[in-house]
């Protein structure tokens, strides 16, 4: 199928964003290139029907830096795609707003997570609300527009999560095939060769470095930085470890800490930070890493097959779409005790409420695989609603009380 005539399927964040369009005057929507942001815009009400302006585009980039306010006035509803490439332009934006506080007038996009980039001194606080949109859920890429069925595992009590996920969807899928074929909506729908993909990938980094990094700051070393995405590609899922990487690369970890910083703000790097919530058990505190692309993580590392790491990197993808699509977010974490008892992720609810999951590439858990999620559940049992374990087989399976284990696809 030709990549341009490849159908819109729903995003998930589709109605985050008119929930934000119908109170504020403007809505952000942040998220790496090539997740869809334009696509999404095109076709979802009420934008389609906006005018959609690019500062990839050298004639309007040239305006939005020369005449900014000319610029958003060339029309009432505006769409303005990669708004970090002339960021005196939200000046311009919060003027024409402050004098007319109608909601849904602007729309803007980037590339990069503007309230992180320290070159944007306007937020555009109390006008604006931030939407992020990540590569495709396993269930947008089957055109449902939605993610995981983390809200029924806090909806219902977990004696009941196996009879919900036995009666919900199932979509059999091989894992393996799943994590090395990127969710990049470009992409995504194409039947590209491995070939074709590593291709594309290979483009996509080219022009990560060249144009978007190298655009927000400083950059005189690229192949440096190509070694350290290498080198957290590679440690996928461990902890974030800055002085084994300057030691890898040869780069200073101040230089280490600065790059780093600069792919998560560009949405590449995936920062899982520590639950911190300390009772009886000392914890460990610094981040996991993930990357938001399994296919691209696989493609950096130069890795011939995928790991257990590229399944959590799965789970996290789609937990990571349907938590930044909630007007209330909750929060993924990591669990680490210094006595090495460990859950990949905990998701936590505003209200304090988690959800422990543990994330296992075997195809016959047992009790064994469990021992996380049981200590977890010992250290929060006021707190936790259950616990998950996802794995790579085929049955659901109840593994004690509180534990439910069911294969990554009747969840994702």
């Amino acid at each position: 199928m030709p990549w341009d005539s490849i159908p819109y399927r729903p995003r998930l964040a589709e109605r985050h964003l008119q929930a934000v369009l119908g109170v504020q005057p403007v809505a952000v929507l942040m998220g790496a290139r090539q997740t869809g942001k334009s696509t999404l815009l095109a076709h979802a009400e009420p934008t389609r029907h906006f005018t959609h302006l690019t500062l990839d585009d050298l004639a309007t980039r040239e305006q939005a830096l020369r005449d900014p306010e000319g610029l958003v006035a060339r029309a009432d509803h505006l769409v303005i795609d990669e708004v970090q490439r002339a960021p005196d332009l939200l000046v311009a934006i919060k003027r024409v707003v402050d004098r007319d506080r109608r909601p849904g007038r602007f729309v803007l996009t980037g590339s990069a997570n503007l309230l992180a980039l320290r070159r944007v001194q306007e937020t555009l606080a109390g006008r604006a609300s931030y939407v992020s949109l990540w590569p495709l859920t396993r269930s947008e890429r089957a055109g449902l527009g939605v993610a995981g069925a983390w809200d029924t595992c806090f909806s219902a009590p977990s004696r009941e999560w196996r009879a919900l996920l036995e009666a919900g969807p199932a979509m059999p899928d091989d894992w393996r095939v799943t994590a090395a074929t990127t969710a990049y909506a470009t992409l995504a729908f194409a039947n590209a060769t491995a070939d074709q993909q590593a291709d594309w990938l290979q483009g996509y980094v080219d022009a990560l470095i060249a144009s978007d990094i190298a655009g927000i700051a400083a950059l005189d070393r690229p192949l440096e930085l190509l070694r350290l995405m290498r080198a957290a590609c590679t440690g996928l899922g461990q902890v974030e470890h800055q002085a084994a990487w300057a030691q890898a690369t040869g780069l200073s970890t101040s230089t280490v800490s600065r790059w780093l910083d600069l792919l998560a703000v560009t949405f590449q790097l995936v920062r899982v930070p520590a639950y911190s919530v300390n009772r009886t058990s000392r914890l460990t505190r610094k981040p996991r890493v993930y990357w938001s692309d399994t296919a691209m993580a696989l493609h950096l590392a130069g890795m011939p097959a995928v790991t257990g790491a590229h399944l959590e990197n799965l789970v996290l993808q789609d937990l990571l779409a349907w938590s930044h699509a909630q007007s209330r977010r909750p929060v993924v974490h990591h669990w680490r005790t210094v006595s090495q008892r460990e859950v990949d992720f905990v998701v936590e609810q505003p209200d304090g409420r988690v959800l422990p999951v543990e994330v296992k590439a075997t195809r016959a858990p047992g009790v064994g695989d469990t021992a996380g999620l049981r200590a977890f559940l010992a250290e929060y049992p006021d707190l936790a609603v259950g616990g998950l374990l996802l794995h790579g087989g085929d049955e659901i399976l109840q593994l004690g009380e509180q534990i439910v284990a069911a294969p990554w696809w009747r969840v994702l």
